[in-house]
């Protein structure tokens, strides 16, 4: 054990754990003042309930003693057997022993899983009931994440075994949830008036705060990856933050060429898709590549986001075009960019002389992913709206999710005058 490594380890996990909240603020500001409290407390929640299912069985599905490559056991269940002197994990072993206690590791992936579901949120904005939401929630974070993180992050995981690289979650975390938040927002349809209406984000401050917030964990989310503090968590450090200042520029070129402005908005979206875009990619390629991945995600992702609007999908706050289509660009990029140079147990990607076997790979696991969490998601979220219910009704939607979903209110607008002063 070194100690270093540990308290690398461990502040990577109170930062990746700020997320949540940085992400509730993003997906906050860009809702209607009528659903504010809402969307906050869908992330909130997301913090306990996550939690504790990690601690009861999610943690050992994902990376208990393996069963065929495709889901752990229930060794670690309750976390049992974690904190004696000598606890291993399987497969991190060789190159891949851990140098921080596992108890130490668990911690730190409790905020990945943590965050997950969180995302999905944005994409069905205005509508869950929270009784449906908490449900599936609890459900896809052991039907879903456990699974996904098990073939992918587990060195025992049949993806993993295959050669697929994913550095801190562009397949678990973010192809897995865009394409579950893609399935429900199938089953739950869109807003009423959508896309005719306008819906204008509320608080673009508040967004600006909680993209500040994302970006500030994000160092934690994927420099943490390296899982001690050492030169490859300087580099994923590094790649994160350039991808993330490239794909704000490339979005804001874009913007300006096809819109004429470059807004507030899109230098927040523009640098969470390239946050997104690099999370795969951080501990793999070198600077002037993840500069290359940022600037990529951000043109692509921003063209993405028109998608909805063709085919008639209402995902509100565009999780499916820069969450699912970043994770899949970074995913990707990882088959071109990868260099055995950065990271002895990684591999080379085409650019790197080692051809495009790396970059099947990575194909493999992003048409998996998508497939696996779509599947059961739709299933799941069916399920859930035929019994429980997962959307509001039409009343409830009208007058907003604050009150009648939590009794509260985000703002006392009737301190507010007709123009917007203090009466």
């Amino acid at each position: 054990m070194n100690s270093g490594d540990t308290a690398w380890v461990l502040a990577s996990a109170a930062l990746v754990l700020f997320m949540t909240p940085g992400l509730a603020f993003f997906y906050g500001g860009m809702v209607r003042a009528k659903n504010v409290l809402g969307m906050l407390m869908q992330n909130f929640f997301c913090m306990g309930v996550i939690s504790v299912l990690w601690m009861l069985v999610v943690f050992s599905l994902a990376f208990g003693d393996d069963h065929g490559g495709l889901i752990g056991g229930f060794n670690f269940a309750g976390l049992s057997g974690l904190t004696h002197a000598g606890a291993t994990l399987p497969g991190y072993t060789g190159a891949l022993a851990l140098t921080v206690p596992p108890i130490a590791f668990v911690a730190y992936q409790m905020m990945f899983a943590v965050i997950t579901p969180a995302l999905i949120t944005g994409a069905t904005a205005d509508r869950l009931r929270f009784a449906g939401f908490a449900v599936f929630a609890g459900l896809w974070a052991v039907l879903v994440y456990a699974p996904v993180a098990h073939w992918v992050f587990s060195p025992n995981g049949w993806l993993a075994q295959r050669g697929a690289l994913d550095f801190a979650g562009g397949t678990v975390v973010h192809i897995n949830a865009g394409a579950a938040a893609l399935a429900v927002v199938l089953v739950v349809g869109h807003r009423r008036g959508w896309p005719g209406e306008a819906m204008p984000p509320h608080s673009l401050p508040l967004t600006l705060l909680g993209a500040g917030i994302l970006w500030f964990g994000w160092f934690g989310f994927n420099a943490g990856s390296a899982l001690g503090a050492n030169a490859l968590a300087a580099q994923a450090l590094i790649n994160t933050h350039l991808a993330a200042a490239a794909a704000m520029l490339g979005w804001l070129v874009v913007e300006r060429l096809k819109d004429h402005r470059a807004t507030t908005l899109g230098a927040a979206s523009g640098a969470v898709a390239g946050l997104v875009a690099i999370t795969p990619c951080a501990g793999y390629v070198n600077a002037a590549a993840a500069v290359v991945v940022g600037l990529v995600a951000g043109v692509v992702c921003f063209l993405a986001i028109s998608l909805k609007y063709r085919f008639r999908y209402d995902d509100a706050l565009d999780v499916i075009g820069v969450h699912l289509v970043g994770g899949i660009v970074g995913s990707l990029l990882v088959g071109v960019f990868a260099t055995r140079a950065v990271n002895a147990n990684g591999r080379d990607g085409l650019l790197a002389g080692g051809g495009l076997q790396l970059l099947g790979e990575q194909a493999l696991a992003v048409g998996v992913t998508m497939i696996f969490s779509f599947s059961v998601s739709f299933v799941l979220a069916k399920a859930i709206d035929a019994t429980i219910g997962l959307r509001v009704t039409p009343d409830e939607e009208i007058e907003g999710l604050d009150t009648t979903q939590h009794a509260e209110t985000g703002y006392n607008l009737r301190e507010l005058g007709s123009m917007g002063r203090i009466a």
